[in-house]
């Protein structure tokens, strides 16, 4: 019967909820669809789990024309599905029976669970009956046992009995017969036996036999030292004066040499007995000594004192290869450390070679050091009483020390100061090896009598002398000036009046302050290694006693002291030269030329000096450095300072100051290495002073050459060029120009109007420099003062 429209689509719309309702049902989880693609493995769309049924009807008809066999298709899907609905039902049927096989088998196993448990048990109940009969078995055995082992602990400690009892019988016998050597090897045996009757010592039996050994052990020790005595006979103790020390130490070699062959067997070689004896002597030596010495010390001289301590750091050092030092005070032996490499240059060996001089060259510190002794066990053993008397030594050595430099003194007067070698360079003085040579010396004496507080008194002794060598020996006999660091004196003043140049240093006395300078840095470098060499040597905890900086400071200022007066005597003959620059008429030069007369002159001082002083530093080039570097530090501003006094100057002349300006910056960057046939490069840090100095002086001139005709572009061209925003060097450049006042005036408010802003709280004082003030700004008041005294003479 057919369906109306409204039927039809309910129908439609029941069977899309059921496929919906249907789909929602199939979807499984992810892992479980992916189990069953693996066990029913397919290639059917219909099995896939993102099955789509529009794609598969695409699929299955993708034209119209494939429509015709639609009813085919429909019969395979339907015979398809039958097929499915018989499997399924197969399946079903099949769980139902599945259930009733699992009851049966769960049954089946709980029973054979039960028939297991029961069979263990029997086991268990047969067990426990075979360990009884076990234990009742094995019980008459363990007494068995117990009764071997304690059966056999007594006859072992009967035994031991028999043993002490009959050692101690014979030991007490062997005692009253003086048998030692058969009573030696008893003793021991019965002591080790007596041991095993510790845990019997409440049986009054083995108390009893215990006491008896300790009786024996006294009685016989009471016996050996009376036999010892009358073996031995005491004599007298009377100690000699120091002059015999020496005999006394033959006489107990003597004696020990002696003791050794006809008593050395009766005692076992780990007693050590010949080196106890060798000990309590110097225990009652070293006593007996202080005694005396106490008495007499009054009597006590150097030579003395020295001869006794020498004597006896030798026996000392006789027995340490003698004796390993066992018996000394704390038991134990330290195995003496050989230290690291010493990088000291004092390396010798200082028992052997105490008055070798101390060479110090820059391959000393790559070369294998020397280790050092090892420790003396015995060391101060029988010295140590002479520590209290070591006074006499400190003071003996401070007046050695001072005759030594009155000798140096006279010395140096007696023969002058050393020839000029220009071959070898600036030489260092002979005194100076020999002081340090003496100072080894002491230093090694005053370590072997003590490393203590001597050692404090003798730096401070090395420390006054090392002053007074620096004093005396070298600034005392540096060249003195006419003209000081400040400005000229009368003298040269009078000289340059005259036309004369002021008086510059021979030869000699340049090679004397080299040879001083270069024996300054000699004695700064031995000292600092004497510092380090005294801190070896003295005792820890006075290591920071030792400082010899204010010595090495006071080097420093005697080298300091040597380039300045270098310095000072080229930058003196420099300045007749100066003078006549600044008093050439400028306005007045016509045309340029070659360099002016008076770049002649210096460059002719220069050559003079600079090569002889290179020469004679040539061991210390880092001086010779300084000495380049200071000379240009003085002589530049002297010369900026000499050029704004040239005024007024043309066009012409400032072109021929600009030509001599250039050949002074050449022969000065050329300075450290002139008239050397070894070409070497300038050090950056002097070539650096030099450029920058001279680079202003040309742009100073370069300024006064620039047109002044129109004001804000001579100033817009002053700042571009110097960057100096100091009104006094403006107004030096303005005279410099030979401008009028009126001009100047306008310029001035020009420039003026061109400073910074000066920074808040500051007040405006009218000029603004954006450097430190110049050499030549701290120097004008002295000049001003030199003008005025100029006048007046």
């Amino acid at each position: 019967m057919p369906c109306g429209p409204e039927v039809a689509a309910a129908m439609e719309e029941d069977e899309l909820e059921l496929a919906a309702g249907l789909e929602t049902a199939l979807e499984l989880a992810p892992a479980v669809q992916a189990a069953i693609e693996q066990v029913f493995p397919s290639q059917d769309p219909l099995d896939r789990a993102d099955f789509n049924a529009v794609e598969y009807i695409n699929t299955v008809f993708p034209t119209e024309q494939s429509l015709a066999n639609i009813d085919e298709v429909v019969n395979q899907i339907k015979l398809k599905i039958r097929r499915l609905d018989d499997s399924i039902r197969t399946v079903v049927r099949g769980q139902t029976n599945v259930g009733q096989d699992g009851r049966q088998a769960l049954e089946e196993a709980q029973k054979a669970i039960q028939q297991l448990f029961g069979k263990i048990k029997d086991i268990k109940d047969k067990a426990e009956k075979s360990e009884q009969m076990v234990k009742e078995i094995t019980r008459d055995i363990k007494q068995l046992d117990h009764a071997k082992r304690h059966l056999t602990t007594s006859i072992t400690t009967l035994n031991h009995l028999h043993m002490l009892a009959g050692g101690v019988d014979s030991l007490e016998a062997m005692t009253r017969r003086r048998q030692y050597g058969e009573v030696a090897n008893l003793l021991q045996g019965v002591v080790n036996v007596l041991e095993h009757f510790n845990k019997y010592m409440g049986i009054p039996q083995i108390r009893q036999l215990s006491e008896r050994v300790k009786a024996a052990q006294n009685e016989l020790g009471q016996q050996i030292l009376a036999d010892f005595e009358e073996a031995f006979p005491s004599q007298g103790t009377k100690v000699a004066w120091l002059d015999k020390i020496d005999r006394r130490y033959a006489w107990v070699k003597r004696q020990l040499v002696d003791y050794e062959e006809k008593y050395g067997r009766m005692f076992p070689p780990e007693w050590c007995m010949t080196e106890r004896i060798a000990v309590e002597f110097c225990h009652v030596t070293r006593t007996e000594l202080a005694k005396i010495m106490r008495t007499r010390a009054k009597e006590i001289e150097v030579k003395l004192l020295l001869f006794a301590i020498q004597r006896t750091t030798n026996f000392e050092g006789l027995l340490a290869k003698r004796f390993s030092g066992c018996t000394l005070a704390d038991g134990t032996v330290k195995k003496p450390e050989v230290p690291p490499p010493s990088t000291n240059p004092f390396l010798e060996d200082e028992a052997g070679t105490e008055t070798d001089e101390i060479v110090i060259e820059k391959s000393d510190t790559d070369k294998p050091k020397k280790p050092k002794v090892p420790d003396n066990p015995f060391h101060g053993i029988v010295s140590k009483c002479f520590e209290p008397h070591l006074y006499v030594y400190i003071e003996s050595q401070d007046k050695n020390l001072g005759e030594l430099i009155d000798r140096f003194v006279a010395d140096f007067k007696a023969q002058g100061p050393p020839k000029p070698n220009m071959d070898e360079g600036g030489a260092v003085l002979p005194s100076c090896a020999d002081l340090f040579v003496y100072y080894k010396k002491c230093m090694v004496q005053c370590s072997q009598l003590s490393t203590g507080e001597p050692m404090i008194a003798l730096t401070t002794i090395f420390q006054k002398y090392l002053r007074e060598y620096a004093w005396k020996i070298l600034s005392g006999n540096l060249p003195k000036t006419t003209s000081s660091s400040g400005g000229l004196t009368i003298t040269s003043l009078l000289k340059e009046k005259e036309g004369s140049e002021v008086a510059k240093f021979t030869l000699e006395e340049l090679c004397l302050i080299c040879s001083i300078l270069s024996t300054a840095e000699y004695c700064l470098a031995t000292t600092q290694q004497l510092e380090e060499k005294l801190k070896e040597k003295v005792d820890a905890s006075l290591v920071e006693r030792i400082n010899l900086t204010g010595e090495m400071d006071t080097f420093s200022i005697v080298i300091s002291n040597s380039i300045q007066l270098l310095v000072q005597d080229l930058d003196a003959a420099c300045d007749p030269a100066l003078t006549a620059m600044s008093k050439m008429q400028w306005q007045n030069v016509e045309h340029v030329g070659d360099q002016s007369p008076y770049v002649t002159s210096v460059i002719l001082h220069i050559k003079q000096n600079v090569p002889i002083i290179r020469d004679n530093l040539a061991s210390t080039r880092k001086y010779f450095t300084q000495f380049c570097i200071k000379f240009a530090n003085s002589f530049i501003p002297k010369f900026i300072n000499h050029l704004f006094k040239c005024k007024p100057i043309s066009m012409v002349g400032a072109e021929q100051l600009l030509l001599d300006t250039h050949s002074l910056k050449m022969v000065l960057l050329d300075l450290p290495s002139i008239g050397s046939q070894v070409v070497r490069k300038a050090p950056a840090s002097y070539t650096k002073i030099v450029v920058k100095g001279m680079t202003r002086a040309e742009m100073i001139l370069k300024v006064v050459m620039a047109p002044h005709e129109l004001p804000a572009v001579f100033v817009e061209n002053y700042i571009k060029l110097l960057a100096d925003f100091s009104t006094d060097t403006f107004q030096k450049i303005l005279d410099m120009k030979g401008l009028k006042r009126s001009e100047q005036s306008s310029m001035l408010d020009l420039f003026r109007q061109r400073l910074p802003a000066p920074p808040s709280g500051v007040e405006n004082t009218g000029s603004l420099s954006l450097s430190a003030p110049t050499p030549e700004q701290e120097s004008s008041r002295i000049r001003k003062l030199e003008k005025l005294i100029k006048k007046r003479l």
